[in-house]
């Protein structure tokens, strides 16, 4: 590469993305600063004119016009029979203004200058990104895959910009494959061996949130507020929600007319369940409401420990519980306080399990009673005679001597 390539290729710049124009002609103007100061030993005498738009860069060399023979600083001053070669109508007193080529700095000069601006716009590129995203932290972002890799995924977003999502942050049931573009949270920009790193998240509750924020008006106007979220992403989550219109109901405004708000949400979250609640004050209230769908008959609360016993019917407590203990641990971490869950010992003193009649009760009558769900003695008492005669295959009198036993264990009680 010669030097009028070396030159040439200074125009490339003009292209560079995420930098405004002002800040690129500012560091072209350093760059060659340095390359007058190196020769010159000073710069002030010199305008660096940039145009960034045709990759363009001027230097002009102005001086004083003074007597010939009288030139103390030639970098500030020209002699006048010097100065008339420029221009014949020149005289003492008066400046003049020569161009400085860029090819007069030297290939090596220029070789250097030109590393200099590329490291100069990499560092600018890399404050950018930086600045872009640390101001938008907690956004939902699109992006495509670019790269899918064992711990990671490499994105990038419409400028180009990389970003990483690693796999910790992903839904279990996301499948992503290069080319494809997927939604997530900004959750944090880093720096990684000196170069931002742009942290993005499907799992964070900062993305239900923006979700919420896209998909119910309301939340965006601000008229419902998003008090709390907890997440088990991909399987559950529960959102505490309060309007500050009485006019409004939170969980309907976010659920929508037939779920059709939140039926999107859950489609991105990879069907995930989510609880939407009325938020209160009111511990025990909240307490109950985030143990839904789970009935609950009574609550003890210590509330310097931060602790609750929920005490629940025998048929509730699995689902306050939930699969795999994972509705009761979103309710403590949606409500603070640690949950205990224990089987209301009154209400399984008002019913009996139909098991504990087999001895009186032949064993295939009381299958044909659990063929249509009644387990207990009171859901058996709970019908009729002639609605059991119909529903099974037992005859009349079978059902009255079966209602007869029942009613006299109740009785004996």
């Amino acid at each position: 590469m010669n030097s009028v390539e070396l030159v040439d290729s200074f125009s490339e710049f003009k292209d560079v993305k995420n930098i405004d124009r002002p800040t690129l002609m500012k560091v072209l103007e350093d760059i060659f600063r340095t390359l007058l100061r190196k020769k010159y030993e000073n710069d002030e005498n010199f305008d660096i004119i940039v145009n960034t738009e045709k990759g363009d860069l001027e230097i002009w060399h102005r001086r004083e016009i003074v007597e010939d023979g009288a030139v103390e600083n030639p970098v500030t001053q020209i002699a006048l029979a010097e100065a008339l070669k420029i221009e014949p109508d020149f005289s003492v007193g008066e400046e003049t203004y020569e161009n400085v080529s860029i090819e007069s700095f030297g290939r090596r000069a220029i070789l250097a200058a030109r590393q200099a601006l590329v490291q100069r716009i990499m560092e600018l590129e890399k404050d950018e990104v930086y600045k872009k995203y640390k101001d938008r932290e907690g956004e939902i972002i699109t992006g495509e895959v670019y790269q899918v890799w064992k711990k990671e995924i490499l994105l990038l977003d419409d400028d180009g910009n990389e970003l990483i999502l690693p796999k910790n942050e992903l839904i279990h049931a996301d499948n992503y494959k290069k080319g494809e573009t997927l939604r997530g949270v900004v959750k944090k920009v880093d720096f990684r061996n000196n170069n931002p790193v742009v942290i993005v998240s499907r799992t964070d509750p900062k993305f239900l949130e923006k979700l919420l924020e896209q998909e119910v008006p309301e939340v965006f106007d601000g008229l419902i507020v998003i008090k709390k979220i907890v997440r088990a992403p991909g399987e559950r989550a529960k959102v505490a929600v309060e309007s500050y219109d009485d006019r409004i109901d939170p969980v309907g405004a976010c659920v929508g007319m037939k779920g059709s708000r939140i039926h999107g949400i859950v489609r991105e979250l990879r069907n995930e369940n989510i609880d939407i609640i009325n938020y209160t004050n009111n511990n025990q209230l909240l307490i109950q409401r985030a143990l839904s769908p789970a009935k609950i008959s009574s609550i003890e609360l210590d509330n310097e420990k931060k602790k609750a016993a929920v005490y629940l019917a025998q048929d509730q407590v699995s689902l306050a519980i939930g699969k795999g203990g994972l509705n009761i641990k979103l309710a403590c971490q949606l409500t603070g306080y640690d949950i205990d869950v224990f089987r209301d010992t009154e209400e399984e003193e008002m019913d009996i399990d139909l098991d504990e009649f087999a001895d009186e009760i032949d064993e295939w009558m009381i299958d044909e009673l659990k063929s249509i769900g009644c387990d207990t003695a009171r859901s058996v008492l709970e019908l009729s005679a002639d609605e059991l005669v119909r529903r099974t295959d037992l005859e009349e009198e079978t059902v009255k001597e079966i209602i007869k036993i029942l009613k006299s264990e109740f009785d004996e009680d």
